[in-house]
């Protein structure tokens, strides 16, 4: 068999050589005439793996090693016997780890007090729980905001997007992007949106750019109806808007979930999705090549006056979310370079934490190992 891997997913060569044909490609490289003879893909979010590449080929299976999928035509694949699977779940650490460093970086450069402060959460998958306890963890009020969920449910953990809007000093949007329906979600944020805060909130987006409308914000910033912005997606990537770019207060270019464990989970769930729909013998499969192995320490002192400081400092001590920044600030035309070439990024559970008490709990909540 034949199956055509996207050359920018880590961890993954050498795992289905003993059972299959493999061919390495760059997302933008993997068209209709490449997929023609092809029985598999693993791909990633830049392929659009829709009919136009699609109609015609011997391809039975897709894996993305990510957690969206709106860049596959499930209509198509159902109609053409295509199966597809995304990994769920594969990077939701990463992106709680990028909300914990943005916070952190308002809380130590912008004076942005969170224990007290009110955070509202809007999409609670897996990546949404994750912030929802992240908040918990560092002293905020929650609020949790899901349509299907709270129909699934019952309303009573959840409240309106109303709600949210009036209560809320931190938004972060964890949905997926639909583009119709009951729970539609492309253009979410627009004028009305943002017309209705009350609290002149820090709006996070690390789901989906279509989720915002650029233009709105872009006009709520400019009448300050939110105080910082930071954004991870964009639309129209990679020629995002640069003049929201000059904007916001963090920018990044779609990293989010960009660790390197959220990474190899990806890879190892789109391996044995494979494994399992060939009957390849590799449904155990995991990356053994995850560099670096060993866990670092971090210290916190005893004597710090402020431990709300301390727990943030950890955090950029994980991720120093700004130099994300810079580099996209400084060279907004290499996105996708950026993207591809990701420096490396450990979670906080290769991390080890001692010191203050009450920072080391705090930090151990988060995910942090006690040392």
């Amino acid at each position: 068999m034949k199956i055509i891997i996207d050359d920018k997913i880590p961890y993954i060569q050498g795992a289905l050589e003993s059972v299959a044909e493999c061919i390495y490609l760059p997302g933008k490289d993997t068209t209709r005439e490449v997929v023609a003879d092809a029985d598999a893909l693993i791909t990633r979010t830049r392929t659009r793996c829709h009919r136009d590449i699609l109609e015609g080929s011997h391809v039975k299976f897709i894996a993305t090693a990510t957690i969206g999928f709106d860049h596959i035509d499930r209509d198509f694949c159902e109609e053409a016997g295509i199966g597809w699977t995304n990994a769920p779940g594969c990077n939701a650490k990463s992106v709680e780890q990028y909300v914990g460093a943005a916070l952190a970086h308002l809380r130590i450069h912008h004076g942005f007090q969170l224990a007290g402060k009110t955070l509202g959460v809007v999409g609670v998958g897996n990546v949404g729980k994750l912030i929802a306890k992240l908040g918990h963890a560092l002293g905020m009020k929650v609020l949790l905001n899901d349509p299907p969920r709270a129909r699934a449910e019952g309303s009573a953990n959840f409240v309106s997007l109303d709600t949210i809007q009036k209560e809320c000093d931190v938004i972060s949007l964890h949905t997926p992007l639909n583009m119709d329906g009951d729970d539609k979600t492309y253009h979410l944020a627009d004028d009305s949106f943002f017309s209705q805060l009350e609290k002149n909130p820090v709006i996070l987006n690390s789901c989906r750019g279509e989720v915002i409308e650029t233009q709105a914000l872009k006009s709520a910033i400019s009448a300050g109806k939110i105080s910082h912005a930071v954004i991870d997606c964009w639309e129209n990537e990679p020629a995002i808007d640069l003049e929201l770019l000059d904007s916001v207060t963090i920018a990044t270019p779609h990293i989010a979930g960009y660790s390197r464990d959220g990474k190899a989970t990806g890879t190892a769930m789109s391996v044995r999705a494979i494994s399992r729909h060939f009957g390849l013998g590799l449904d155990d499969w995991e990356c053994s090549n995850v560099e670096p192995a060993k866990t670092q320490s971090i210290n916190i002192p005893d004597a710090v006056e402020d431990t709300e400081v301390a727990v943030c400092d950890a955090l950029l001590q994980t991720y120093p979310i700004i130099e994300d920044d810079a580099r996209l600030r400084a060279n907004t035309t290499e996105f996708e370079k950026q993207r591809g070439d990701y420096p490396v990024r450990r979670e906080f559970s290769y991390y080890s934490v001692a010191g203050q008490r009450e920072a080391v709990d705090i930090l151990a909540q988060i995910g942090f190992r006690k040392s």
